[in-house]
């Protein structure tokens, strides 16, 4: 009864993030309108399905005081780790860590190649975890693309979903997380269950497992979020708006 009833929550909140016409308010106040364009036909294997949505921000007092918590915990915290990090791990060896997760995390995207129906890219998934997991030593070398020219694909659930015509719905910062819409939010919990890390007991050791490979890919990115900030006039928002347009980007490819 209890899966029942989380399913149907599941399902009522994708329809309530169909494609619609909104109107968001900026911290100026002006209105900021969208229309949202739902394909007539079903989607070809290569064919995208064109999103232009509008992403309302109706939270924004909440999403603002998580984006400054996020903000802080970079700075007091995952950012002194990191530096201490790079000064005792060499950097082919982190860009090795970031390989094995990358890895292991085939899965989500062959699953979600599958549901848009890029066989081909399905097939370059399954083709990368062959070779890398045994030539490339459990994932640590990228063979696959050094040597073969195989690229890893970039496709989760909420990709999934945009490409069949679920709107964003609204845009939500999460702690720990960042930006996200509530339409990316429900692909994340779906990916959880493909992720192999998930299946691994304790929980704590899960946890720390996370972190520790949001601690290395967070090593190998110093100074990025940080020119990035700075080069904003208001970071909030281009934090935002830049998250939306990448994944609109990402659901038309």
């Amino acid at each position: 009864m209890i899966a029942r009833s989380a399913c149907m929550l599941v399902v009522a909140a994708l329809l309530l993030m169909l494609p619609v016409t909104v109107q968001a308010q900026t911290p100026a106040g002006e209105a900021i309108k969208g229309k949202a364009e739902i394909e007539e036909t079903a989607l070809e294997p290569e064919e995208t399905a064109e999103e232009e949505v509008a992403i309302a921000d109706p939270i924004e007092p909440w999403n603002r005081l998580m984006y400054h918590f996020n903000d802080k915990l970079y700075f007091w915290v995952m950012k002194p780790i990191a530096k201490g990090y790079n000064a005792v791990v060499p950097e082919p060896a982190r860009i090795s860590v970031r390989n094995f997760f990358n890895n292991i995390g085939m899965p989500i995207r062959f699953v979600n190649s599958v549901l848009q129906l890029k066989l081909k890219a399905a097939g370059n998934e399954l083709a990368r975890f062959g070779i890398n997991s045994t030539i490339g030593v459990a994932g640590l070398f990228d063979v696959a693309k050094d040597h073969y020219k195989i690229e890893a694909q970039n496709e989760d659930l909420g990709q999934t979903f945009g490409r069949y015509g679920v709107g964003g719905g609204i845009y939500i910062v999460w702690p720990f997380l960042g930006p996200s819409t509530l339409r990316d939010s429900i692909g994340k919990v779906g990916d959880y269950f493909l992720d192999p890390v998930s299946y691994i007991d304790p929980f704590e050791a899960r946890l720390a497992i996370r972190a520790y490979d949001q601690e290395n890919r967070a090593s190998l990115q110093l100074g990025e979020y940080e020119d990035f900030k700075e080069a904003a006039l208001e970071p909030y928002i281009a934090i935002k708006d830049a998250y939306i347009e990448n994944r609109k980007d990402l659901i038309k490819r």
